[in-house]
Order: C-alpha cells, then sequence, then structure tokens
C-alpha cells in the first residue's frame, strides 16, 4: 500500500452540500481523517499548508472526455491531458470509448485501465463502447468497476453510430447500469448538410453549424432516448445537452436514487453561443453545436431548476493543424479540463450561477449519479481528493500557461478571477502552485453498484 505523508489543511472556507465554514482538514493515509474549526495542533511530522481562507472544494468529477489514448496520442494521451486536468482541481475522469481501437470489448476497455494505471495523475474510469454488433459484449460489463456504457446515437468523431434499433432495444432492455448517450438525430443532419452544400458546395461556413446539427436533430435523438428509457426503466444518462427544448425532457427534481433519467450539460453551451462563431470559428466546433443566447440562458436555468445534474467538459483535443481546416475537414471538439472549474467560478463571478450549485454539479452529483464509492464530499472517512482555489487571483489563458497537449485553447486571452492553487487526488499533492508532483499515480474509481 502507498505510503502518503500526514497533511494538515489550516484555515480553509470549507465548501461541502451547501454549507461552508472556516476550518481545518487533516489528511491521512489518502482518506479525510478529520474535519474540524478553531485552532488545532498539528500531528508530529504532518505537513502543514495554511489555505488562508482560500476555498477548499471537493475536486471536481468529470464524467465526459476523449483523452485519446490508445492510438490518437497526437491529440493527447492519458498523462498529458490528466496533467491539465489535475491543474484544473479535476480530479477523476471517465473516458469516451471512440478511440482507436474503438473500446468494444471487454480486453480493450482493461487495457485501458492498465494504461491509465502507469500515466494517470487522476483518478480514472472508462466507457464501454456500443456498435451495432457487440451488444453480447456490452452485457458482460462489470458495474462495480466501470462507469457505464457510452452509446452514439449521433455520429461524431470516431465513427460509432449506433442505429441498429434491434441493438438499441437490446441494450436498453438488457442493460443493468448506466447508459450514457450522446443525443443527435443522424437523419436530420444529413438533410441539413445537403441544404448547406446546395448553397455553399465545399466551402459551408462554420457559422452554420448548430443550424446543421440543430436543435430538432437534438430534441428528436433526445426524445427518442428518453422514450426507450421510460419503456424498460433503463438507467439512462444523457450528455451534453445543447437545447432550451430538450430541458422539457427531464423532471425538475434533485438527484436521487430513483431518478433513472438523469442529463448533463457542457461548460462550452454555458458560456458561448452562436455569436461567438464569427470569432473563434471552428475552435468551438463542438458535437452537438454550440446554440443560441436563450439556448444558454435555459441551460443556465435547468441547473438551479435541477434537470440537470451534472457539469462536465467533454474535453477533445485535436490539433491546431487539423482545427484550422475547412468546416467539411475540421473534427469538432476541443480542449476543456485545464479550465472548466475556473471558467465556471467565473460565471458565479459574473452572479450568472453560485457557488454551492458549481460544487454540486461538478463533484457532488457526479458522485451520485454514478454512484462512486467514497469520493465527490468533504466527509470523514471519503478518499482526500480536493482542490484549494483562490477566488482573488486574476490570470489570463496564454500559450505560456495551457497545458493541454495539443497547446491551444478556447478561452485564449480570456481572464479568469479564480486560480487553482493546490490539488489533491487521493491525498496526495498532486498540484501545488504551479508544480507538479507526479510520483503517486491516480486510483481506479470503484461504484456501489
Amino acid at each position: 500500500m502507498k505510503k502518503y505523508p500526514v497533511t494538515l489543511i489550516k484555515n480553509a472556507c470549507i465548501v461541502n452540500a451547501g454549507e461552508r465554514f472556516i476550518g481545518n482538514l487533516l489528511i491521512e493515509n489518502g482518506l479525510i481523517a478529520d474535519i474540524s474549526e478553531g485552532d488545532v495542533e498539528a500531528p508530529q511530522h504532518a505537513i502543514v499548508i495554511d489555505a488562508q481562507q482560500k476555498l477548499l472544494l471537493p475536486g471536481v468529477i468529470d464524467d465526459q472526455v476523449h483523452f485519446r489514448d490508445p492510438g490518437l496520442t497526437h491529440k493527447g494521451d492519458i498523462y498529458s491531458e490528466s496533467r491539465a486536468a489535475v491543474a484544473g482541481g479535476v480530479t477523476s475522469f471517465m473516458d469516451m470509448p471512440n478511440t482507436v481501437p474503438n473500446t468494444l470489448t471487454q480486453e480493450l476497455l482493461e487495457d485501458k485501465y492498465r494504461i491509465a494505471s502507469e500515466k494517470s495523475l487522476a483518478n480514472y474510469s472508462f466507457y464501454m463502447g456500443v456498435s451495432n454488433d457487440n451488444l453480447e459484449e456490452v452485457l458482460k460489463t462489470d458495474f462495480s468497476k466501470v462507469c457505464g456504457i457510452k452509446m452514439f446515437l449521433g455520429a461524431s468523431t470516431g465513427n460509432m453510430l449506433v442505429n441498429n434499433l434491434q441493438t438499441i432495444e437490446g441494450l436498453f432492455a438488457g442493460c443493468r447500469g448506466l447508459i450514457a448517450v450522446h443525443c443527435e438525430d443522424e437523419p436530420t443532419i444529413r438533410e441539413n448538410l445537403a441544404g448547406f452544400k446546395s448553397q455553399y458546395g465545399d466551402e459551408i461556413p462554420v457559422n452554420v453549424h448548430h443550424l446543421i446539427r440543430s436543435r430538432e436533430a437534438c430534441y428528436k435523438s433526445s426524445a427518442f432516448a428518453v422514450n426507450l428509457a421510460k419503456k424498460y426503466n433503463t438507467r439512462l444518462h444523457v450528455l451534453h445537452l445543447s437545447t432550451a427544448d430538450e430541458m422539457s425532457l427531464f423532471d425538475a427534481i434533485p438527484y436521487n436514487e430513483s431518478k433513472r433519467i438523469t442529463a448533463e450539460v457542457c461548460v462550452h453551451h454555458l458560456w458561448f453561443s452562436d455569436e461567438d462563431y464569427e470569432r473563434l470559428g471552428s475552435h468551438i466546433k463542438w458535437n452537438p453545436a454550440i446554440k443560441t443566447k436563450n439556448d444558454r440562458a435555459a441551460l443556465l436555468k435547468a441547473i438551479t431548476e435541477n434537470r440537470i445534474d451534472i457539469i462536465a467538459t467533454d474535453h477533445a483535443p485535436h490539433t491546431k493543424d487539423e482545427k484550422s481546416k475547412g468546416y467539411l475537414s475540421c473534427p469538432s471538439g476541443g480542449p476543456l479540463v485545464q479550465h472548466s472549474l475556473t471558467a465556471m467560478l467565473e460565471l458565479v463571478h459574473q452572479g450568472k450561477t453560485s457557488l454551492d450549485l458549481v460544487v454540486e454539479k461538478m463533484c457532488h452529483s457526479p458522485a451520485k449519479v454514478f454512484n462512486i464509492k467514497n469520493r465527490g464530499y468533504i466527509r470523514k472517512g471519503y478518499h482526500a481528493d480536493l482542490t484549494l482555489v483562490d477566488t482573488n487571483s486574476p490570470w489570463v489563458v496564454s500559450d505560456e500557461n495551457i497545458l493541454y497537449k495539443c497547446g491551444w485553447s478556447p478561452f485564449m486571452g480570456t481572464e479568469f478571477h479564480s486560480r487553482i492553487t493546490h490539488t489533491f487526488v487521493g491525498g496526495h499533492l498532486a498540484w501545488e502552485d504551479g508544480v507538479f508532483h507526479e510520483e503517486v499515480k491516480g486510483q481506479r474509481l470503484l461504484f456501489n453498484n
């Protein structure tokens, strides 16, 4: 068993489960050993960190990333992207199956866990992927060790579209774990694309991306998935919602164990709108597409209403050269994990959401929705996945401080008021004021399923 130093974090503004107070937190053997208020004496030989009333938050759990390992490591890899994640206060991630090869067998799934055990600075889990013809293999998944099943109901990077209705129904009927879905209706997208090709030829401007991958395509596919889940009482999680229309599909209640259908929104859909295509072009080309200001406002409102359960990133790096290509050749997706928490805290600074909601949707709720063992909260006996945040330390995103392997960010030039100063992963201080400590790797997430 790894040996961790005893660490005392003093004078922190502890934010947890809707409460905040100035207090102290003791870490022993990788776990939260004690939480206290008032003066406290440090144990002998303990490392002492004076937080000076910085925010102490649970580490962010990102339920949707594409770290590109294996097979696409020119874009990013588990080592490079987990470093960026930890620097951004993300202590756990769940990675998607559209790597090369696609993660469509239990053997390939376990191979990704092996890679992560050797390379990841953050805690990790990986989705089992679905194709039109691997249903039997998918149903072998051990949901005590695997976060869930990922199915693409809309084609995106990696060409893992599932459009065989027999496979889809078989999965919804037979799966005993969580199914996470990418929802966009492919026939609608193809029809829209044909219309814009007839208008522009091969020179389609990126600012019509949200009209090609339209709100109708999103709603039709999300409604299809939700109706199937209700039919079979399936545990469904709908990823990266992007429209006001889709919000009516989800119940406005806080997450509880009887809530069988949950929803996620991503940071870019809460930050950007279609008006930003002119300025940022393909750097904000995502699938599903960034929509209008009204959609963005509806998504922020849905977080408050508890229609949205999780805020994540869909972190999906591509190289600068790939993103500089024309609309039809440019891949969708962009890097976000280093900046997701600071971006959401900036929305708090702007009065568009609250700190408690950010912590709930990025830390607590992912742990609840995925039933993760002993993570996501600042509680005695829980793994010490923690981040310290200075909310009065402005900085600007630049080439010099971007840690993604791809070397760019859609937030380039943006000023944030909050800075991640320390990140603990399972009790190990992995990030400290711009310095990585890489001698201890992250852990495989386990689930109470």
